[in-house]
């Protein structure tokens, strides 16, 4: 296995390419995980990193481990707290499973660089942990050993993907909204008519997937590397969930992904602008929030109208103390006593359903579909020198990587899911667009042909934007546009299959 540096676009392993590797966790199917590194080294919840300042200094494009984390140009993919508590059961299991850290180094072409992989297991004790270390290498056992550490991270990331950013911060956060609207708004109030087509099939694939996908020994389990602890591990990390920040500005907040600007229309400026997720992201959420306060304004005059509004207290009461019962005490709920907090509400509510589910779904073909670019779990560990393992791995270390990835039945098992996921159905309705007569106020339909002219303009910039040469992160060396958050409303007609472009209304598959 070498040169796994070299990709370029004429070849088939773009996948072992470490700027593609690293591009992915911007313009893949799980954005939402990287984040800026606050403290170096890393800290846990239990234990502090092995990484060394010696591992990562002469590797920063000439500057300082202080002046990089000053100018926040270090960001880490987490996958090493939240697994830690789990790794035993999961390795018990016949996988082979770390909890791992990935540290990277954004570049003045604002690509990232990969510095260094830490891959953990439990130690003896149930506070101490045993890791080791790996560094970027180009040729001979280091870069095969480089390699094998990379598919470790992203099976752990494809777990994440699935199980979190995808399941459970889309699909399964909704479906209180969707059951109190239908309890609580009748089906003459504004807001049932505003949120009606951003629900469509999302019960219905919802309970497909608690038969098929989710359920003891479903597809997700035979598949992914944490097996019968998966939906353990998902609501483990549904306590950490906060519908405030699924607000997409809040989130790239926290991630450190962007600063506050009150000159931005948004609120926020990306860290860097050639963020696919996030530049595409930001001027879709933006869309959406005008859109939704055009639609308040013309039947909230005022914040007592909220206030004193039955049926959105009913449903907000309802989502808050029952639907979302186990939070219901948490202080960061909205009181919803102000038309900007219904705004935000709602605002949030159809970017989850509709253009963040888009961004961690349909793409799953292109990238999960092929498995040695995203391996769901790994079936070896990675040898150590001096071992009749570390031998084998020295007498053909491509078989041994063939060998480290999932079986046969797991991974056509897996690449039948990644398609069936992928495709739109064949009567998708997508963002910005709905039925003629779903209004018969002129003033609504206004402001919704507004909305639609708004994505319409972003559809054109989009398409600049996967065109220019100067935004790296857009294509990468495997030249995959980054067309997750094309919104499709200009050629709204029902296409369905796999790659249609465009962000549907709702959580339809």
């Amino acid at each position: 296995m070498q040169n796994f540096q070299t990709a370029t676009p004429e070849n088939d392993i773009a996948w072992m390419d470490d700027m593609e590797f690293a591009r992915q966790m911007l313009a893949g199917i799980n954005p939402t995980r990287i984040q800026c590194l606050q403290e170096f080294p890393p800290k846990g919840k239990h234990s502090v990193s092995t990484i060394k300042a010696s591992d990562i200094e002469n590797n920063l494009d000439g500057l300082s481990l202080i002046q990089a984390m000053e100018q926040w140009r270090i960001f880490i993919l987490d996958h090493h707290d939240y697994l830690m508590p789990f790794v035993s059961r999961i390795n018990a299991n016949g996988v082979c499973a770390y909890a791992s850290r990935t540290l990277l180094f954004l570049r003045s072409n604002a690509t990232l660089k990969p510095l260094v992989i830490e891959l953990s297991l439990p130690g003896f004790s149930r506070r101490t942990t045993s890791s080791r270390v790996f560094l970027p290498a180009s040729q001979g056992t280091g870069a095969a050993l480089w390699q094998f550490a990379k598919a470790h991270v992203t099976a752990n990331d494809s777990a994440h993907h699935q199980l979190v950013s995808h399941w459970l911060h889309t699909h399964a956060v909704v479906e209180p909204f969707i059951i109190a609207s239908r309890r609580q708004l009748s089906v003459m109030h504004p807001i049932h008519r505003l949120l009606h087509p951003h629900f469509k099939d999302t019960m219905h694939i919802n309970a497909l997937a608690r038969n098929l996908l989710i359920n003891a020994g479903g597809i997700l389990e035979q598949t992914l590397f944490t097996g019968e602890i998966s939906m353990e591990l998902s609501s483990e990390l549904y306590k950490e969930w906060r519908f405030n920040e699924q607000a997409l500005p809040a989130d790239l907040l926290k991630r450190r992904l962007a600063l506050q600007n009150p000159a931005h229309p948004s609120g926020v400026e990306l860290l860097f602008p050639d963020y696919p997720y996030g530049a595409d992201g930001l001027e879709i959420w933006q869309a959406i929030k005008t859109w939704v306060t055009d639609f308040c304004t013309v039947f909230y005059k005022d914040d007592d109208s909220v206030r004193y509004d039955m049926e959105i207290q009913a449903w907000w009461s309802e989502i808050r103390n029952i639907g979302h019962g186990d939070k219901a005490h948490e202080q960061w709920w909205f009181n919803m006593t102000t038309i900007s907090e219904l705004v935000e509400t709602l605002t949030t509510l159809i970017w989850i359903a509709s253009a963040l589910h888009a961004s961690v779904n349909y793409g799953q073909h292109a990238y999960a579909g092929y498995p040695p670019n995203r391996p769901v779990q790994c079936q070896r560990f990675i040898p150590r020198e001096r071992t009749p393992l570390f031998a084998e791995f020295l007498r053909d270390p491509d078989k041994f990587y063939v060998d480290m990835l999932p079986g046969r039945f797991q991974m056509t098992l897996g690449i039948a899911l990644t398609e069936v996921l992928s495709r739109h159905t064949s009567d998708e309705v997508y963002l910005g667009c709905r039925p003629l007569n779903w209004t018969d106020n002129k003033e609504v339909k206004q402001k919704f042909k507004k909305f639609n002219d708004a994505l319409q303009e972003i559809e054109k910039k989009i398409v600049q934007r996967n065109r220019n040469p100067e935004l790296k992160n857009r294509c990468g060396p495997a030249k995959l546009p980054y067309k997750f958050l094309y919104p499709g409303t200009s050629n709204n007609r029902a296409r369905g299959g796999l790659g249609a472009e465009g962000i549907p209304n709702s959580i339809s598959l």
